[in-house]
């Protein structure tokens, strides 16, 4: 845990990612007219561009929405590992799904790899794009024996890897194992280079257009939040979580979870290769480069959203990590990411309901997005284009969960109790005990409220029932944002929509 007696001046005041700030990037209209388009894509992360790229490329007339400005999601806050190596994830894949499903989950992500570097090669994207070295090691004894046994399930997979018992930092490392010849860039210069290559094909990019539902049938419709409506033969949701998700129940079938990242200039050189601990809690760390100088993105600290310690503590327990390990010379950018966990490893990626065959999602990418993400876009084009794929079956969202039928069970139970919680909590606090930059659940008006006094002094008042499913949203102190602890949703101070399910804003609340 962090030093309670310790001052974290060294951290920036508010999050910002890395891969944002110094980049410009192209704007793109309003839709405010009704059109029809092939096939229609919500959401403007890696999974929605990659397959904005490909239709378009096959002359299919393709059209991508997204509710803020593109690239501000889940793909902008990654750290942009573009590897096979998920963790420990082939062992648990083989006991779980049997070998031949585990190997054709490395040869996806595999696949996936190869496609980002070739499209970059091809297109001459310069996004910092070069060969590491991956590892995933353990500090413990415990997991050290977890690492053996991942090195086996390397062996009967057929997948090149190396064991060790060290690495190149002073992190205690009792066992790894290593995939050699992974990839790593900067995940927003490559999207930004794909973009023309959208709409030089004829496909449309629209932002600050959210998509609010669909009206389902042979030619589906999506209604968006100012009535503007997209009539297609496809509906593609690439939204992270699927906007549309009581078609097929997502919201029980998934659960999220926050990470944190700093970029931290480091005083120890940092030799490469891209790391990722196995024991619990988790760190990871890689490099980039800004204005030729390494800075070394350290993230970890895994915990389901709007649950558990104060969030700004993650980021804290990661910057005596950083202290202590690399030792820092300075901290320019913080982040948290969101990422959503399918009870069996799997993403879902397909038919969003074996009843709705024109409309694909794609979801549950487990903090791996950038090659799970690829995959998607290869697996949805084929679809739209009537050709198999080898990985359709592995990742279909209709494909049993029997193996995950106690994860799912143990996340709804988890939903239904926090939904109590949040509805019979006492809060006494009011929103004049609030300091400036401080938010809490207050009373106002007789009712619980989510109030934040920012830090010129002005109060934000927002209804605190979440416009998902009811529960009641926890503020996020790390990110000044109210997050939902049963499904995830996330809402600004002022109440706006972050991050789904939710689609509908937290209402604003004037005090009498």
């Amino acid at each position: 845990m962090p030093n309670p007696n310790k001052h974290y001046y060294d951290l920036p005041k508010f999050p910002e990612p890395y891969w944002r700030d110094h980049l410009s990037f192209p704007d793109f209209p309003k839709l405010t007219q009704d059109i029809e388009t092939d096939v229609a894509i919500v959401g403007g992360g890696i999974a929605g561009i990659t397959t904005a790229y490909l239709l378009a490329k096959e002359g299919i007339r393709t059209v991508l929405i997204e509710a803020g400005s593109i690239l501000t999601g889940t793909t902008g806050h990654t750290t942009a590992k573009i590897t096979a190596q998920h963790g420990l994830i082939y062992d648990q894949l083989i006991t779980d799904h049997g070998e031949e499903k585990a190997k054709l989950y490395y040869q996806a992500n595999k696949e996936a790899m190869d496609f980002i570097k070739q499209t970059a090669e091809t297109h001459d994207i310069d996004c910092d794009l070069t060969m590491e070295d991956a590892y995933v090691y353990a500090e413990t004894d415990e997991y050290a024996s977890k690492i053996e046994r991942e090195m086996k399930a390397y062996e009967r997979l057929g997948i090149p890897g190396e064991y060790t018992n060290t690495i190149p930092f002073s992190v205690p490392c009792q066992a790894a194992i290593i995939m050699k010849n992974q990839y790593q860039f900067h995940p927003l210069k490559y999207l930004t280079g794909l973009l023309p290559l959208i709409t030089n094909a004829k496909g449309a990019i629209f932002e600050h257009t959210t998509a609010m539902k669909v009206e389902v049938g042979e030619r589906p419709v999506i209604i968006t939040g100012n009535g503007a409506k997209i009539a297609c033969k496809y509906v593609v949701t690439a939204s992270h979580f699927p906007f549309n998700d009581e078609m097929g129940l997502y919201f029980a079938r998934m659960h999220a979870e926050r990470s944190y990242v700093l970029a931290v200039k480091t005083k120890n050189d940092f030799p490469g290769g891209m790391y990722i601990s196995a024991d619990t809690p988790s760190r990871t760390f890689r490099y980039t480069t800004i204005n030729g100088e390494k800075l070394v993105l350290i993230g970890g600290e895994t915990h389901k959203t709007g649950q558990g310690i104060s969030m700004m503590e993650h980021y804290e327990a990661v910057h005596d990590f950083a202290e202590k390990h690399f030792g820092i010379n300075g901290i320019p950018y913080r982040w948290s990411a969101q990422d959503y966990v399918t009870p069996d490893h799997l993403p879902y990626i397909g038919r969003i309901a074996s009843n709705h065959p024109n409309v694909l999602v794609a979801t549950g990418f487990a903090k791996w997005g950038i090659t799970k993400g690829t995959i998607a876009a290869k697996i949805m084009t084929d679809e739209i284009m009537n050709e198999d794929n080898r990985y359709a079956e592995l990742f279909s969202p209709s494909r049993s969960q029997w193996k995950g039928a106690e994860n799912i069970v143990k996340d709804n139970l988890d939903v239904a109790k926090h939904l109590i919680q949040g509805k019979f909590a006492m809060v006494s606090k009011l929103p004049e005990d609030l300091t400036n930059d401080e938010g809490a659940i207050v009373r106002v008006n007789g009712d619980k409220a989510g109030c934040y006094r920012d830090t010129e002094g002005t109060l934000h008042i927002v209804d605190s029932t979440c416009t998902h499913m009811g529960c009641e949203v926890e503020w996020n102190s790390g990110d000044r944002t109210w997050d939902c602890p049963c499904h995830a949703s996330r809402f600004s101070i002022a109440g706006e929509v972050l991050e789904g399910p939710a689609v509908e804003p937290l209402k604003q609340i004037i005090l009498e």
